[in-house]
Parts: C-alpha cells; structure tokens; sequence
C-alpha cells in the first residue's frame, strides 16, 4: 500500500518510518499542506494522511479521487479541515485517530491555568533580567475556585481529575450529560449560562460543529465573571477572536491561554521569526501580558505521537488488507453534525490535533 502524507514534520518521519516496515506500507512525505493545486502530488497513491492543517476542500477531494486515491486517513482527531459530504459524493472514506493520550492534552491545559495564574512566563523573563521584583505576579489559589469544564469526553474528564485535586468545585457542560458520571465524579452539570456566570477558570473541550462554531462570542464573554480565565486546547474556531480581545482590553477576561487558533494555518508548526507578522488579530494576541499562545503542542508528547502513529497504521493496513474502515468518520443525519459512530462517547472531546 502506498501513502502520501501531506503536512509532515521531522517527527512525523521518525515516527512513522519505524512503524512502516511492520505494518508493510511505503510512505511519500510532502513538507506541504494539501490543498487543491497540489493534491496532484498523491498521483497513484492507495491513500493520503492528513494532519490538522492540511485542507481537504471539495475541490481536493475530487483532484485526490482523480489521482486514484481510495481513502483520506488523518494522524488527528479533528476533522473539521474535511468536507466530508464531498468525501461521499466521491466515494472516499475518512478514517481518524479517535484518542491517543487524554493525559497529554489536559496536562497541558493545566499548565496552561498554572503558567498564567503565578504569571510563571513574566517571572521568567523577570529573572534572566535579574528582576527578582514581586510587583504584578501575584495570583489566587485554584483550591476553592470553580472550574467550568465545556464538553466531557475523555480528555475532559482527565482534567477534571486533576482540577478535583486542587480542590476546585467542578461544573460542566454538555449535550448529552453523564449522570452516572457526575454521581462518581462529584461534579455538577450546568446550563451553558450559568456555567459561564459561576466559573472563575473555563476550559473548552468540544468539537468544532456548527452549534460550537465561535460559541466564545462578546454574547458569552458578558454572561461571565469578571475576570474569567479562559483555556482552549480544543479548536481554534470555538472562539471568536476579535471578541476575545475586546474582553481582554476590557478586562471582563483576565487572562487566555490558547494552544489553539482560528487562523493558526500558516502560522503554527512554521518559524515565521524572519518574516513580519501580517495576522493583525494573532500579532494584537502575543502582545498582552495575561495571554499564552502555543503552537497547537497539546498533545506533543512522546506517549501521544507515538499511539497515533500506531493507530494511523492500524486504520490503513485495516482498509488494505479486508476492506475495513476502522474509525471511520461519518456525518451524523439527525444532528446535522459531524460526528464519529466507533467513538460515541468522546463525541464532546475534539483536541488539536487531537482529540
């Protein structure tokens, strides 16, 4: 079987070159993100593998179904980036990586609540300077503080654990809510409103959806505590960004730690530092002291990359081998929204690259 994969990094090279002789799958990599004027490049190829960035537009799809593709396999979680009625209409299935590490992404989202709340980034730079001042780097303590969780899926509930440690009240949101889950957990489940009103930290752990699509808008920014803490390690597009600076000008947002951005393409997993910043809205971002903005790392860690790399594998030898299509993407007809049979009960956990 061959593969291209578009999008590909030095670690992806590593990883998946170790794994290609066991699985018996030869590998093309392209540095570049797919998109329809050089969807030509998978030219007879059984499969392409696709990352976050990589945009499988209508117009790719029938280009990658021209050059004989017969499955789009992602290395993510997220499928946002894939029209999937087009995929249909094509005949090409979508096949994802469901899970790979909860741990990895809601360890990161904490260091994220961490790093802004003890203003640990400003400390740091502070003392290389040798400002050992304490002037503007106090913070509060998480024990005793209400942590608003959206979404509870995997990744969600890890981090819930460890809030749980600190001591925080939990409360959650969800459409399709765990009772059973709640009950053990000790958490509470709230109407999205009143978890915006009660929370002092939120973190977004859902799907990007048509319902989730910019749900961080001014409308919710003024339902929330003064001074909220926002955290999202999910999707760059659940919240509106230009909104999300007025509320850190405005100080009805205290601080925002994003590994995610709206219009992260071209911009994440790149060095732009020779180059002047041409995005007004993520330049406006990095100047604010009480923002973090990191590239999309959430679930960078050895553990996570090496089972996605595994279940990457797994879902193309599956379809290869007898035909099977192993976390396969579908669109849900009820809910018109994009959703994941095999997967059901992380359907409210859509990490970076990752779920």
């Amino acid at each position: 079987m061959k593969v291209v994969f578009f999008g590909t990094q030095p670690y992806d090279r590593e990883t998946f070159d170790r794994l290609a002789p066991e699985y018996g799958i030869e590998i093309v990599y392209h540095r570049s993100d797919l998109d329809a004027c050089n969807a030509v490049l998978a030219q007879g190829a059984d499969a392409v593998c696709l990352f976050v960035n990589d945009r499988a537009d209508a117009p790719a799809i029938a280009r990658l179904r021209e050059a004989g593709v017969r499955l789009i396999a992602l290395r993510c979680a997220g499928f946002n980036n894939v029209d999937l009625e087009a995929a249909a209409r094509c005949g090409l299935p979508v096949v994802r990586v469901p899970a790979y590490s909860p741990h990895a992404v809601a360890e990161h989202a904490v260091a994220l609540m961490l790093a802004l709340n003890r203003k640990i980034h400003r400390a740091y730079w502070r003392t290389r300077d040798g400002n050992f001042s304490l002037h503007g780097l106090m913070g509060f303590d998480m024990y005793g503080k209400t942590a608003g969780i959206v979404g509870t899926g995997k990744i969600a509930r890890e981090l819930i654990r460890i809030l749980l440690g600190f001591g925080m009240e939990v409360v959650a949101y969800d459409p399709f809510p765990d009772a059973d889950y709640a009950a053990q957990s000790g958490i509470g489940y709230l109407p999205l409103e009143e978890l915006y009103a009660r929370s002092d930290v939120i973190s977004l752990h859902c799907p990007l959806t048509d319902r989730t699509r910019r749900m961080i808008d001014a409308r919710a920014i003024a339902m929330m505590k003064p001074g909220v803490m926002l955290i999202n390690t999910g999707r760059g597009m659940l919240i509106r960004t230009e909104d999300l600076i007025e509320g850190l000008k405005s100080g009805r947002v205290g601080a925002a730690g994003l590994d995610v951005y709206e219009e992260e393409a071209g911009y994440f997993y790149e060095d732009t530092s020779d180059r002047v910043m041409d995005d007004d809205m993520l330049a406006r971002l990095l100047s604010f002291r009480n923002v973090i903005v990191t590239s999309h790392q959430a679930f960078f860690t050895r553990e996570a990359v090496d089972n996605i790399a595994r279940t990457t594998m797994e879902n193309l030898a599956a379809f290869d081998r007898r035909g099977e299509l192993r976390n396969e993407v579908v669109r849900d007809p009820l809910s018109g929204s994009r959703a994941q049979r095999a997967a059901e009960p992380d359907r409210t956990d859509d990490v970076t690259v990752c779920l």
